[in-house]
């Protein structure tokens, strides 16, 4: 524990016995090779899109489905099943309102199934979707799926036209690196206009209000409206348009994508780019046993976890981020074992990235570097891993010293080149901004673009000084001015990657504290007391997805990852003794059980704000013992300090 720590302070005391018990917690979990792995959860969505794609490899057969997975279906319509609402519905996040997009996806794999249509689970389903708009309230990607098999009209989908990729000035690219890789394999699908066969007499007409779908109004002179026009257009295009010219853009789409699964799992290693390259594949032809299209299903399939006794399939995998976040809690805790940071640095080192991928259009000079979320996914390296590497690697050596300064410094270079114009950071690409794309038909995910946003700005900001970069760096002077622009009235800052407003403010007032901002100023101030006016009654701090769609904090029950940013942000921001303070680390220390780690249920990762949540199982224990570790250190360094209380730059603290 950190020289001078003053444990006559029951409290600290306390805390440093929770830090003990939380390090033996996260040791006992470290992979052999030296990496942690937390799972990673969401929606009944995923299950239900496993069925659709089951339908679609292996179509009925005069008009009777038998699928050759059929305990595994079994098994994804249980995974469902316990997850259905009480009024019927299906959610998006846990304990949230009833979804449309979910229900309906749902309300489909079930039916599909075999449910009995007037059984429990689909009629109350269906009460719900028709209560909700019906079918044509769901996003446009449900549409476009099920117009697939015949289940809505192709006519009321949005185009997706694979000619996106022969459009000058790097089209696609001006598009989130998600959305590129969801829509790319989708105009390839899309243009073949499939219209797969479902069982005989398979229908959702019954999802259908008796009404014409609802229609966005906006201004007549509008991106809204120019792109509806376009996609008018593209419709006739579709009929009547050069199919030379789409044959080379399906080529052009096919050769993009298939790139992009080498050096990676999986296209983008994430769940609908790999459901849709495989859809991809067989429509261009790669039969079942061809080695391209037998690697896109073994890593999807990679996702699915089915233990004989829970059956789900993950979103994605997350070692290196469960790992750099893990390594980073150790260091500061300060009593972890040295070979096993030592063995958490190799591994994180033998992941950076040495190619180019999609963000090397916008930076085509600067050597790469970064790294990825996944085990391997070396075109889409991402900026808030490597910042949280960057702190990871601060307190973990490498066992080869120079290979590990090397490594750091080329990330270094990397992120500072991956600075935005507005001063600062998103997750992939650079200024990529072009707001008039969030209006394209197709851009219902929410997720269309790839904004500079406060969370990763804050962690970049932390992840540059603590390697070394100065503060007097004019990058880092940009950052900080990005935050102080991005502040939001009540003091807090928005959160574009977790749960919501609290992962937001913790972050900006860390990398704040980072790059010397004064406890004093008037920002600072106010986002101190924004977190102590939301703490809840049991002294912890909680958050409902629901703020993204109410755009301001939302409350919910406390959880530990949330109550351990809030405690971060107060000691970030200078508050190393309020009761608020005090109580936040009394309901950590209570609610740590007796192997170490938290209990928690709620979602408190976000993947596509007010679309796609996620709840990142490690989340639970390395925060709260980042937190408690911080709050030790700074209750120790507080005692030695010749005017308590008052916030002392990292510098003096040395």
């Amino acid at each position: 524990m950190t020289p001078g720590l003053q444990l006559a302070n029951p409290l600290v005391a306390a805390a440093a016995t929770a830090i003990r018990r939380s390090v033996d917690a996260l040791i006992a979990m470290q992979h052999e090779q030296g990496y942690w792995w937390g799972e990673l959860t969401a929606d009944t969505t995923l299950e239900s899109d496993y069925i659709l794609l089951q339908l679609w490899l292996h179509p009925p057969r005069n008009g009777i489905w038998n699928p050759p997975h059929r305990d595994l279906i079994e098994r994804a319509v249980r995974s469902i099943l316990d997850r259905q609402l009480p009024g019927g519905g299906f959610n998006i996040y846990p304990h949230g309102p009833a979804e449309i997009s979910a229900t309906v996806k749902a309300y489909f794999a079930l039916k599909l199934a075999g449910l009995p249509y007037d059984g429990p689970e689909l009629s109350g389903a269906r009460a719900r979707i028709l209560e909700l708009g019906g079918i044509h309230a769901a996003n446009s990607y449900v549409k476009v799926n099920l117009s697939l098999f015949g289940l809505y009209p192709r006519e009321l989908c949005p185009s997706i036209p694979p000619e996106m990729m022969l459009l000058p000035g790097n089209f696609i690219y001006q598009m989130s690196s998600w959305t590129r890789a969801i829509v790319v394999p989708l105009a390839i699908v899309h243009a073949a206009n499939p219209r797969r066969p479902v069982p005989s007499g398979f229908t959702l007409e019954e999802l259908f209000v008796p009404k014409d779908p609802p229609r966005r109004s906006a201004p007549v002179l509008s991106w809204r409206n120019l792109f509806l026009q376009v996609d008018r257009m593209l419709k006739l295009w579709e009929k009547y348009g050069s199919r030379r010219l789409r044959d080379k853009a399906v080529r052009r789409a096919g050769q993009w994508f298939l790139e992009r699964t080498r050096y990676s799992d999986g296209l983008g290693a994430i769940y609908p780019p790999m459901m849709y390259s495989i859809m991809a594949l067989d429509v261009l032809g790669y039969p079942p046993g061809h080695p391209d299209r037998a690697e896109a299903e073994r890593q999807f399939e990679g996702l699915m976890v089915d233990d004989g006794r829970r059956f789900f399939f993950q979103p994605c995998f997350s070692p290196v981020w469960d790992t750099a976040i893990v390594a980073f809690a150790l260091g500061e805790a300060g009593i972890a074992p040295r070979d096993s940071l030592r063995r958490a640095a190799d591994w994180l080192l033998s992941k950076e990235v040495r190619r180019r991928g999609d963000w090397s259009v916008k930076r085509p000079e600067t050597p790469p570097s970064g790294w990825y979320f996944e085990f391997a996914n070396e075109f889409y390296p991402d900026i808030d891993d490597s910042a949280m590497v960057l702190l990871a690697l601060s307190h973990a050596r490498a066992s080869h010293e120079l290979a590990h300064n090397a490594c750091v410094q080329r990330a270094l270079h990397w992120l500072l080149e991956m600075q935005s114009k507005d001063g600062g950071w998103a997750a992939f690409d650079v200024d990529n901004d072009w707001r008039p794309l969030s209006h394209v038909p197709f851009a219902d995910h929410n997720a269309m673009l790839d904004p500079t946003c406060p969370d990763i700005t804050g962690r970049v900001l932390e992840g540059l000084i603590a390697s070394g970069i100065s503060r007097n760096h004019p990058a880092i002077r940009r950052g900080v001015d990005y935050l102080v622009r991005n502040q939001e009235q009540d003091g807090s800052w928005y959160g574009r990657w977790g749960v919501d407003y609290v992962y937001g403010t913790f972050l900006a007032l860390r990398g704040l504290r980072a790059a010397g901002v004064s406890s004093r100023e008037a920002f600072v101030l106010r986002a101190g007391e924004w977190l102590r006016s939301i703490q809840n009654a049991d002294g912890g701090w909680g958050e409902s997805c629901a703020s993204y769609d109410n755009n301001s904090f939302t409350a919910a029950p406390s959880t530990p990852s949330q109550t351990a940013w809030a405690v971060l942000g107060l000691l970030a921001s200078g508050d190393d003794r309020s009761i608020s303070l005090q109580k936040g680390i009394e309901y950590l220390l209570e609610t740590q059980r007796r192997d170490g780690t938290w209990e928690e249920d709620l979602a408190t990762g976000t993947g596509f704000p007010r679309v796609f949540y996620l709840t990142y199982h490690l989340y639970r224990n390395s925060f709260p013992l980042l937190a408690l570790a911080v709050y030790a250190r700074t209750k120790g360094e507080a005692g030695q300090a010749s005017r308590p209380g008052v916030w002392m730059h990292p510098e003096k603290l040395a």
